[in-house]
C-alpha cells in the first residue's frame, strides 16, 4: 500500500470511527455517567482507534481488540508520556465499556469481546509492573533488551 493509499483508507476508517464515537457517546449520557468521566473515556478511545490502530497500517475498530496487549503493554508504557499504572488502568476500563458498547450495538463480535477482556484480565498486573518500573529512574527498564 502506498501512502496515498493508506491516506485514504485512513480517511474513510477515521469517518467510521467518528460515528463509533458518537454510539459511545450517546450510550455514556443515557447511563448518567458525568461529563468529565464521559470525555475522558472518549479522549482514550479517539488516541486508541485513531491514533494507535491507525499508525502503521489502517487497522479499523473491530479488529483493533487484537491489539490491546501491544498498545497497553508496549505502546502506551514507553510513548505516551503521562502513561502511570493509574491511567493504563482508566484506559483499559475505557477500552472495555467502549468494546461492551460495540458488542450491544453489533459492531463486533461476542468473542472478540471475550478475547479483549481476557487480554486485560491476564496481563494488568503485567502492565502496571512494567509500567511501575519504567517510570522509576532507579529501575532497570523492562523494554530493554539487552543487559550493559
Amino acid at each position: 500500500m502506498n501512502f496515498v493509499e493508506y491516506e485514504k483508507e485512513c480517511e474513510k476508517i477515521r469517518n467510521d470511527n467518528k460515528k463509533y464515537l458518537e454510539i459511545f457517546q450517546s450510550e455514556m449520557i443515557e447511563k448518567g455517567l458525568s461529563e468529565k468521566t464521559i470525555q475522558s473515556h472518549l479522549n482514550n478511545i479517539d488516541f486508541y482507534i485513531n491514533d494507535f490502530l491507525l499508525r502503521e497500517e489502517p487497522i479499523p475498530m473491530n479488529q483493533g481488540y487484537q491489539y490491546v496487549d501491544m498498545f497497553l503493554g508496549d505502546y502506551f508504557i514507553r510513548k505516551c508520556m503521562w502513561s502511570t499504572p493509574s491511567t493504563i488502568k482508566s484506559t483499559a476500563a475505557s477500552l472495555k465499556k467502549f468494546y461492551k458498547c460495540m458488542l450491544e450495538h453489533y459492531m463486533v463480535k461476542k468473542e472478540d469481546y471475550q478475547e479483549l477482556t481476557e487480554t486485560i484480565k491476564e496481563n494488568m498486573d503485567e502492565w502496571l509492573e512494567d509500567c511501575s518500573m519504567y517510570n522509576d529512574p532507579d529501575q532497570d527498564n523492562p523494554f530493554y533488551l539487552f543487559d550493559v
